[in-house]
C-alpha cells in the first residue's frame, strides 16, 4: 500500500485551516486520523450524551473532536474530551479533565499509545481508550500507565465518574 508524502505546514497555517477530516499536527507534519465508521460514531454519540448528563453540574462539558495544543509544535484531537465550562479557547490550551479515544478497526495500538503518552505528559489526568468492535476498554493515568478497565468499568476519579462499558457501547 502506497503512503502519501508527508505534508509540511506551519502551526499558524494549521490552526487557521479547516481540514476535512481534521488531522493531528505533529512537528510541522499533518497526521491523518482514522475516520470513524458507524460503530465508532454511535459510541462517540452515546459517550457524549452520557457525559453531558453526568457533568453539567460540575462546571465541565464534553466536546467532540476538539483541537488540543499539547506544545508549540503539537496539536492532537481526541474523539471526546471534557473541559471547563468557562474555557473559551477555540483550540484547547489547558489539559482536558478527561480525554477519550475510540478505536477504529484500522487503529494500531502502538500509534495510539504514542499519542496517549504525549497526552499524559501534557497533564491530562485520565484517558479512556474504548474499542467498540472488540468491546474492550483501557484507562490511562500518569500513575498507572494504560491498563485494562477492571470489570469493564470506566472510571475517572478526578471527575468522580464511573460507567459500565456496555452502557456506552452500541448494541451488536
Amino acid at each position: 500500500m502506497a503512503t502519501a508524502p508527508a505534508v509540511h505546514v506551519s502551526i499558524d497555517e494549521y490552526l487557521n485551516t479547516e481540514y476535512e477530516p481534521d488531522c493531528d499536527y505533529v512537528d510541522g507534519v499533518l497526521e491523518d486520523r482514522n475516520v470513524g465508521k458507524k460503530k465508532h460514531g454511535k459510541t462517540q454519540g452515546l459517550l457524549y450524551s452520557w457525559l453531558f448528563s453526568q457533568i453539567g453540574s460540575k462546571g465541565k462539558h464534553p466536546i467532540i473532536e476538539l483541537r488540543v495544543r499539547l506544545s508549540l509544535s503539537r496539536v492532537r484531537i481526541p474523539d471526546v474530551c471534557v473541559v471547563d465550562l468557562d474555557d473559551q479557547d477555540e483550540v484547547q490550551q489547558k489539559p482536558p479533565a478527561l480525554w477519550i479515544e475510540i478505536l477504529s478497526p484500522e487503529d494500531r495500538f502502538n500509534r495510539v499509545q504514542r499519542k496517549l503518552t504525549e497526552v499524559l505528559d501534557f497533564g491530562v489526568p485520565t484517558i479512556w481508550i474504548i474499542d467498540p468492535y472488540d468491546r474492550q476498554a483501557w484507562i490511562g493515568t500518569a500513575q498507572t500507565g494504560i491498563i485494562a478497565a477492571k470489570d469493564n468499568l470506566l472510571r475517572c476519579e478526578n471527575l468522580n465518574l464511573q460507567v459500565a462499558l456496555n452502557e456506552i457501547l452500541p448494541a451488536d
